[in-house]
């Protein structure tokens, strides 16, 4: 089986990595094509796997067809590929923000069969969070296969379309905005004396940690924020002025606005 790359950015080389690393794919399995001839030699040299000059030459050989391209491009390129595009392939698109009825019309064609996968950067050292939903006609083997290639480079779950702009912002946008929080507990630290590099290390394995300590207990959140907070402690002295200055408010605020800007796309 074929699996085409039309664009060969970070999210596809996060894909490409983990199809390989999990034993999905082979290098000779893969072929992608990107803009610049630099991209193209970077990828086949990083993985080994075949680049091709144009998109169509990608869309022809492909059985699945991932189209890794930013969502402004994308109506462009389908329309470069999807004369190309054989009636059993399997396309799945990464472009936040296009529906599979946008998808299904770029292509002229009802019976293309479409997946929509929302990953995220985490992708990129094997832990993502990638949010998959299915158009009419894929079969039930066909959505397994997705789901398998989006669990290679972390965990994927199958959601309703009417969801896929919420697991953008939730999950897609998110690390941005833990980066920024990490990158406050690090400022917090410096101001208190660590040095910078240390206090990076410190805030970012404490993030890392807690978020395995909620997905392993399967404990509220509530419920392991009370088990730090002790009586009179320092704890609660710091999540006071953390509600205080509307931290729940601001997040939500900030989920809300990544799914109202994703709508506009």
């Amino acid at each position: 089986m074929k699996i085409g790359f039309i664009g060969l950015g970070n999210m596809a080389s996060a894909m490409i990595g983990g199809f390989l690393k999990q034993g999905i794919a082979a290098p000779g399995d893969l072929l992608g094509s990107a803009k610049t001839l630099a991209t193209r030699t970077k990828m086949a040299e990083k993985f080994g796997i075949t680049v091709c000059e144009t998109n169509s030459q990608v869309a022809a050989a492909a059985d699945v067809l991932i189209l890794a391209v930013k969502p402004v491009f994308l109506a462009e390129v389908i329309e470069e590929v999807r004369r190309q595009v054989r009636p059993d392939t399997l396309v799945i698109s990464v472009a936040a923000g296009k529906t599979l009825d946008f998808l299904r019309e770029a292509f002229g064609d009802a019976k293309v069969r479409l997946v929509r996968v929302m990953p995220n950067t985490p992708a990129l050292v094997g832990e993502g969070c990638t949010g998959v939903c299915f158009g009419e006609g894929v079969s039930q083997e066909q959505q397994e296969f997705a789901l398998k290639l989006m669990n290679a480079f972390g965990k994927a779950y199958a959601v309703p379309e009417r969801l896929m702009d919420t697991v953008g912002a939730v999950s897609g946008s998110s690390p941005a905005f833990v980066f920024l929080f990490l990158e406050a507990l690090a400022d917090g630290a410096v101001e208190g004396g660590m040095p910078r590099k240390q206090a990076y290390e410190f805030a970012a394995q404490a993030v890392l940690g807690s978020a395995k300590l909620m997905l392993e207990t399967g404990k509220h959140p509530g419920e392991l924020k009370d088990m730090v907070c002790s009586p009179g402690g320092t704890t609660i002295a710091g999540v006071r002025v953390l509600e205080e200055q509307g931290l729940r408010a601001a997040v939500m605020d900030a989920v809300k606005a990544t799914i109202e800007k994703t709508k506009l796309l």
